[in-house]
C-alpha cells in the first residue's frame, strides 16, 4: 500500500494512501484536524479535512492530486522518465510533488534519503537558455534524480529560483520563485502578447506580480514571477488553488463546454465566500480586461484563489491574461459569459448581466471605468516590438465597442 506524507506550510496535513491509483485516498493527520478543526477547507475547497472519509466523493480528493500535475507533452515526459503511465498520480507526485502550485508538498517517506534537504544549483545565462532550448526533454529544469517540481498547465516551461540576485535550479523541493516560457515557434509572438497582457493587469492593479521579457544568450523569455511564494531571501510558499480543483474539474474540462462542471457562477460562488469586500468586483475587472484584450483561454486552471491558515481565502492575482483573438482559432470564450461563448457577440450588457448572476448589482459604472482605463493604458503603454502588430489596435477595437454598447 501506498503511503504518501502530505505537508502544508512544512507541517504535515494528512497522507496519500492506496494501492493503486483508481482508489487511493487523502487521509487527514489527527494532528492537522486538532489544529485546523473538522471540515477546514485550508487545503482545499474540495478537500475538506475529515475524520474519516466513509462520506463519499473520494474522486474529487483524487482530483485535487491530479489536477497538481502537468497535461499533455511535459506530463508524457514526467511520466516516461519515472516508466509509468500518464495517470499514475501516486507515482508521479512521490516523485515531483515537493515543489508544486501553493504551499502544498508531497513526498514518499520511505524513500531513501528522506526526509531530503532543499538545495540550489547556481546556473549561468548560457545554461539557463540551454535548459529553454531542451525544455521538451527537460521539463520544468527538473534535475536529474533531485528534480522535484510539477507545475499544471499545457505550455511549455521551465521553473527556476532567484535568490540573492542570482538564478539556480531547485532540488530537492526547494520552493521555485520563477516561471520562464520560451518562445513558441508555433506561435512566435505569444510571450510579448502576454507580456503586454499582464502589464495592463498590473497597471489596472488586478495583478501585483513582475513579468517582463528576458534575454537569455540571445534567447527571449518570458519572466514570470511567481505570486504563490513570498519575496524573502529565502522564499517561503503560499498556498493556492485553482477551480479546476475547487470545483471537482479534471483536465479538459476546465472548459465549460466540457463536461459543465465549471461557469463563471460556479467561480463566484466560490470567491463570495472570501471575506474581502472586493472579491467579486476583482473577478468581474478580470473578466472584463479579458474581453478587452482578447484573452479567450480564461478557463478554471486560469483563476484561483488563496488558502489562510485561519481558513479565509481570496481571489489571486490576474495570472495567464493573454491576448489570443489575432490566433487561428475558433474565437470562444473558455468560460461562458451570459451563456455567450463567442468573443465577437458578447457585449457589455452581457457582461452586466453575467455579474447580476452572481448577485452584484450596479456594476455598469465599474465595467465602463475598466475598461476607460484599459484605453488609458495601451495609449500610454506600448507592446514590445515582437508582440503583434495588431495588438494594441485589437484591443483598443474591443474596449471601444463594448464602451459604445456593441
Amino acid at each position: 500500500m501506498a503511503s504518501l506524507n502530505v505537508e502544508l506550510h512544512g507541517e504535515l496535513l494528512g497522507r496519500l494512501i492506496g494501492t493503486s491509483r483508481r482508489n487511493f485516498d487523502f487521509v487527514a493527520d489527527s494532528a492537522a484536524l486538532e489544529k485546523y478543526g473538522l471540515g477546514s477547507q485550508v487545503l482545499s475547497v474540495a478537500v475538506p479535512l475529515l475524520s474519516n472519509n466513509s462520506g463519499g466523493k473520494a474522486d474529487r480528493r483524487r482530483n485535487y492530486f491530479a489536477e497538481l500535475l502537468p497535461e499533455g507533452d511535459s506530463l508524457e515526459r514526467l511520466a516516461s522518465d519515472l516508466r509509468v503511465p500518464t495517470d499514475d498520480v501516486l507515482r508521479l507526485l512521490a516523485q515531483f510533488g515537493r515543489d508544486v502550485a501553493g504551499a502544498v508538498e508531497i513526498f514518499d517517506p520511505q524513500l531513501p534519503g528522506e526526509p531530503k534537504t532543499p538545495a540550489l544549483l547556481p546556473v549561468t545565462e548560457i545554461m539557463i537558455a540551454d535548459l529553454m532550448r531542451n525544455v521538451k526533454s527537460e521539463p520544468f529544469a527538473n534535475a536529474p534524480k533531485r528534480g522535484r517540481t510539477s507545475l499544471a498547465g499545457v505550455q511549455e516551461k521551465i521553473v527556476l529560483a532567484r535568490v540573492n540576485k542570482s538564478w539556480n535550479r531547485v532540488l530537492d523541493g526547494y520552493p521555485s520563485t520563477h516561471i520562464l516560457k520560451p518562445s513558441a515557434t508555433s506561435y512566435p509572438t505569444m510571450i510579448f502578447d502576454e507580456e503586454y497582457g499582464q502589464r495592463i493587469c498590473r497597471l489596472l492593479g488586478i495583478a501585483n506580480f513582475e513579468v517582463d521579457i528576458q534575454t537569455f544568450d540571445g534567447l527571449d523569455c518570458l519572466v514570470i514571477q511567481r505570486f504563490d511564494r513570498t519575496r524573502d531571501e529565502e522564499p517561503k510558499r503560499i498556498h493556492q488553488e485553482d477551480m479546476n480543483q475547487a470545483l471537482g474539474a479534471s483536465k479538459n474540462e476546465k472548459y465549460q463546454e466540457y463536461g459543465g462542471k465549471v461557469s463563471l457562477k460556479r467561480v463566484s460562488q466560490v470567491i463570495s465566500r472570501s471575506l474581502e469586500a472586493d472579491s467579486l468586483t476583482r473577478l468581474l475587472r478580470q473578466v472584463a480586461v479579458s474581453l478587452a484584450i482578447g484573452n479567450l483561454d480564461m478557463h478554471a486552471k486560469n483563476i484561483s484563489i488563496f488558502h489562510f491558515e485561519d481558513g479565509q481565502i481570496a481571489l489571486t492575482p490576474a495570472y495567464d491574461m493573454v491576448p489570443q483573438t489575432h490566433l487561428d482559432d475558433d474565437g470562444r470564450m473558455a468560460l461562458a459569459i451570459n451563456n455567450q461563448y463567442i468573443h465577437s457577440q458578447i457585449s457589455a450588457n452581457d457582461l452586466i448581466a453575467e455579474a447580476e448572476s452572481w448577485g452584484m448589482r450596479n456594476v455598469r459604472q465599474e465595467i465602463s471605468d475598466t475598461l476607460e482605463q484599459v484605453l488609458g493604458i495601451i495609449g500610454s503603454e506600448a507592446p514590445h516590438k515582437l508582440a503583434h502588430p495588431r495588438l494594441r489596435e485589437d484591443i483598443e477595437f474591443f474596449a471601444t465597442r463594448l464602451l459604445s454598447g456593441l
